[in-house]
């Protein structure tokens, strides 16, 4: 098995994997899209929305905004966010505060809504750590990759929402099959 980088930044990954086939190439993009853990917003209870959108779209909206995901947090782990504002203004990612500093939207920037004089919305939501397998909103990133005329060597592109490095996605999929494999060599000596 041989790596080669072709370009590495935080936000995105190119490299050649060669010496594998299509099933392992193919188990490593789907593990590093649907198998790893990320935080996202999955419950909202709303106090206040006098706004022109309805509770559900808002939550909706919500649950899409990538959540820095530090290593170290277990399912366990539930993180509070907090908003209230009053307009006019456009409502941005940044007014969402969460309970700790670590755990927090990872774009301040994304706009969520606008807000007419006097409309108020105020909200409490709770952000879980799931994987992709369950909601799209726990994917980390994109991974993609095309294979050589022979099927031998792949070209794979990783692309991160936010949540997670782009380097990191692919070291935690690789950590991921590693214990799986281990897994099953316990298994099989029982």
């Amino acid at each position: 098995m041989k790596v080669n980088i072709i370009e590495n930044t935080p936000t995105s990954v190119s490299f050649k994997l060669s010496g594998v086939g299509f099933n392992f190439a193919n188990a490593l993009r789907r593990i590093m899209m649907n198998s790893i853990e990320c935080f996202a917003i999955d419950t909202v209870t709303f106090y206040e929305n006098s706004s022109a959108m309805f509770d559900e779209y808002i939550a909706h909206r919500i649950g899409l905004i990538p959540i820095l995901t530090p290593k170290g947090y277990t399912k366990k782990d539930e993180i509070l966010f907090k908003l209230s504002v009053e307009g006019p203004m456009t409502v941005y990612s940044k007014e969402i505060i969460s309970s700790d500093k670590d755990v927090r939207v990872a774009n301040e920037n994304i706009p969520l809504m606008k807000l007419a004089q006097g409309q108020k919305l105020r909200f409490d939501a709770t952000a879980i750590l799931s994987t992709g397998a369950k909601s799209s909103k726990f994917q980390p990133g994109l991974a993609t990759y095309s294979a050589n005329e022979k099927g031998d060597e792949f070209e794979f592109y990783v692309e991160t929402f936010g949540q997670i490095p782009a380097m990191e996605i692919i070291t935690r999929a690789l950590d991921i099959i590693s214990n799986n494999v281990k897994e099953i060599s316990k298994e099989l000596k029982k």
